[in-house]
């Protein structure tokens, strides 16, 4: 197993506890010949797992939310050749009357009085008197025998098997011209702000490219990155479409609802 380099050592505490539990996981798997699963993983994290993986040369792993494009996501690390790649997820579905507006927020409010961790959750899609989780099998029990109300309003919970999950991401368009792919000309473009306000911005840790905090207002964005600005929102440069006749680029940007 090669080592790290320095970059993960200047990480947050909490990565490179994350960093260190993963490498410890390969090397369990390696020599028990035995899968290993993480805990849910968000977005920014699964992003750092995966540049671990690469840096590692591991190639039997594979990031399971409990459905396609989940958002928080296990991570499963698997010996060659292992073809059973049963994640320790499971599906709930909570039932209520569709005249109760139940809100992400209302559901992530009762599972955390539960004691319930968030590293124990995966995403949770709230429907119309009908909301699916998913869960880390080890804490299943506590939603099955244990939650009975979300707030005021009485809920029956299942487990379930036949899990359809089709959610669709909303964007909100803007297009517009940049004289480069700097940082902050894209944060200008996406949030209306002047350059000068942008760079501050990003100078002041308030700007974060693929999950990851960037302070530099000249840092190069690529096509599909994705971005956010605290106070602002969240973005994906969706497409670099040419230049003008001044050489400006035309760029696409998408704000996530």
């Amino acid at each position: 197993m090669s080592k790290l380099n320095s970059y993960y050592a200047k990480l947050p505490e909490d990565d490179r506890i994350l960093v260190s539990h993963i490498l410890d996981m390969i090397e369990i798997c390696e020599r028990s010949y035995q899968p290993k699963f993480s805990f849910f993983l968000d977005e920014r994290q699964v992003v750092l797992v995966e540049n671990v993986m690469q840096e590692q040369k591991y190639e039997h792993y594979r990031f399971f939310g409990g459905y396609e494009n989940a958002s928080r996501k296990v991570l499963g690390i698997f010996p060659p050749y292992w073809d059973d790649e049963c994640y320790p997820i499971t599906a709930l579905t909570i039932k209520y009357r569709q005249s109760d507006k139940l809100t992400h927020r209302d559901f992530l409010g009762i599972f955390m009085s539960k004691q319930i961790k968030r590293s124990m959750l995966g995403d949770i899609i709230v429907g119309e008197g009908n909301t699916t989780v998913f869960v880390y099998n080890t804490v299943k029990d506590i939603f099955l025998y244990e939650i009975s109300k979300i707030g005021s309003v009485g809920v029956k919970i299942t487990e379930t098997d036949d899990v359809d999950i089709n959610v669709e991401q909303s964007f909100t368009e803007k297009t517009g011209t940049v004289s480069s792919m700097r940082l902050d000309s894209i944060v200008s473009t996406a949030t209306g702000l002047s350059r000068d306000k942008s760079a501050s911005l990003i100078k002041g840790g308030n700007v974060t490219v693929m999950y990851n905090v960037v302070e530099t207002p000249s840092y190069q964005v690529n096509e599909g990155d994705i971005f956010s600005v605290r106070g602002s929102g969240k973005y994906i440069l969706f497409s670099v479409n040419g230049k003008t006749k001044k050489d400006r680029i035309h760029i696409t940007i998408k704000k996530y609802k």
